[in-house]
């Protein structure tokens, strides 16, 4: 299991890099795009994080720390992204002035880290199901993080930077839509981690996707 979690730290900390520049950038240049998927990659920080600790810990608190972790960062989610999306009503009722050009650059440089963390995981993900379902999820934040990019391209071009938060509030209602048809369709999975399975099998041991 040194393999996984060299991997695993690996990815976190790659990831840690995304959320924290980011959160920084977005924050300094009143970019809702950005900080919306800042805290979407800090969601992801604390799914590989306590995936991590999951192949560090012994089988039976592995499970109930994914199970936690599960439940945790579905609902946290789901929670922020409601109070991201009454932030991007708020700034299309009121706009803010958004530099264009930082959400751009930003945008791109998090996909290139989020193709980075999916490469990192990709190895592992063969062998076991619950890092496979980290590396499916970080593929699809590549394309997430060209949100801002997209929401930058039009600040630019229209000048007009009500933009940044119509594309931030459509994508907290894409994170809430989607998260909640997730925890509705592998509640079963998300409580009982341990009913992952890693390979095609039916009679492969569900205790394969943990350690």
């Amino acid at each position: 299991m040194a393999h996984y979690r060299k991997s695993l730290a690996a990815a976190a900390m790659l990831n840690t890099g995304i959320f924290v520049v980011e959160a920084v950038a977005g924050y300094q240049v009143a970019s809702l795009s950005l900080i919306m998927d800042s805290v979407h990659n800090l969601s992801d920080e604390m799914a590989l994080v306590f995936l991590y600790l999951a192949f560090t810990l012994s089988q039976g608190v592995s499970r109930n720390l994914l199970r936690s972790a599960n439940i945790f960062n579905s609902v946290g989610l789901i929670a922020v992204s409601a109070l991201l999306l009454w932030q991007a009503i708020e700034r299309l009722l009121h706009p803010v002035p958004v530099q264009g050009i930082v959400p751009i650059a930003v945008g791109i440089a998090a996909a290139g880290a989020n193709w980075g963390v999916a490469r990192l995981l990709f190895k592992p993900s063969s062998n076991n199901a619950a890092i496979r379902l980290a590396y499916v999820h970080n593929i699809g934040d590549v394309w997430v993080s060209l949100a801002p990019v997209a929401a930058g391209l039009f600040v630019s071009l229209t000048g007009y930077s009500l933009f940044d938060p119509l594309v931030a509030g459509a994508v907290a209602v894409w994170f809430i839509v989607s998260t909640g048809r997730e925890v509705l369709e592998s509640r079963d999975q998300l409580i009982w981690p341990e009913k992952i399975v890693c390979g095609h099998s039916d009679h492969d041991d569900p205790r394969a996707a943990l350690p």
